[in-house]
């Protein structure tokens, strides 16, 4: 018997509706499983990127400041710093520069001021310090300008934030850490501006802020903004307390931004809470707080008690 071959139709026939549609279906679900998996891992590498960036840059300034903020007062005889020592390693008012200083408030180590800042209703502050070169060895400032050994100039830094955005409607600013160096006579001449716009330090900073710790008794160290400090009133009988060490603070953000739909907005700085500003339209950026205390060497304050022995 004779077996009718195949019709070629038959010999030639693919997958069903059916078929088609589950393939469908199971193609979707993996590009899916794939798409999830490489957003997760693009937004861990964006995080991890955005920290390094935020660690890079600010634990590396911090050093960097410290290591200046300590410079404070050195080569001044006078160890007690108030807002009336002559060249005193924190400059708050023209005493500190010298008799003849003429140089503008707004210039000096202030808190109560319009310091452009992110954080709603905190303007940032700004610390100036004051030091000379009594080493033998050349120094060098924050702007990278070198200082003569012996030199008899006194050497004025600013740390300061400024705006260096390129719209200048955005509500949220781009902000960064400057310092602006210059030098200062014995009598308290200018002879090379630090009121100028500076180097930057931190190239992305949302706030900057300093508290004085002031020795307020033999055992009290009392930390305070420079406006109360300023405030204090002066003692018949005595000096106001010095200053003898520096709180500092930062809030810096990463250069990259964050694949994320909400990103940290409040944060703790110096015992108080600050939040960003409230912008629909800011970008999301990995953000973190710093702080840092410098005792400042040339400041030390010594108090000595002394006790009556009772045993004869």
């Amino acid at each position: 018997m004779k077996i009718a071959p195949k019709s070629h139709a038959a010999s030639i026939a693919g997958f069903t509706l059916i078929e088609l549609m589950i393939s469908l279906v199971l193609g979707l679900l993996i590009s899916a499983a794939v798409m999830q998996v490489y957003l997760v891992n693009t937004r861990t590498i964006t995080v991890q990127q955005s920290a390094s960036e935020v660690q890079d840059s600010s634990i590396f300034a911090m050093q960097s400041i410290e290591e200046h903020v300590r410079l404070a007062n050195l080569g001044n005889p006078i160890d007690y710093i108030t807002d009336t020592t002559d060249h005193g390693g924190i400059v708050l008012t023209q005493a500190n520069l010298g008799a003849s200083n003429t140089t503008d408030a707004k210039f000096f180590t202030i808190d109560a001021s319009t310091g452009p800042s992110n954080i709603d209703g905190k303007p940032s502050d700004q610390l100036v310090i004051q030091y000379k070169n009594i080493t033998p060895h050349a120094m060098y400032d924050c702007e990278g300008e070198e200082i003569n050994p012996g030199s008899s100039d006194w050497v004025v830094e600013r740390y300061f934030v400024r705006d260096i955005s390129k719209s200048k409607t955005a509500t949220t600013k781009d902000l960064a850490l400057a310092c602006s160096a210059g030098r200062v006579d014995t009598d308290g001449t200018v002879t090379d501006s630090f009121a100028d716009n500076g180097a930057i330090i931190v190239p992305a900073v949302d706030q900057f802020k300093i508290l004085l710790g002031v020795q307020a008794a033999v055992d009290e160290l009392t930390y305070l903004p420079p406006s109360v400090y300023l405030d204090i009133e002066q003692p018949s009988s005595g000096q106001k307390p010095a200053v003898t060490s520096v709180k500092l603070g930062m809030i810096v953000r990463s250069s990259t931004p964050l694949i994320t739909d909400t990103d940290a907005d409040e944060f703790t700085l110096l015992g108080s809470e600050h939040a960003l500003i409230d912008d629909d339209s800011r970008k999301k950026y990995y953000r973190r707080s710093y702080e840092s205390t410098v005792l400042l060497r040339s400041a030390r304050v010594m108090s000595l008690v002394a006790t009556v022995n009772d045993e004869p």
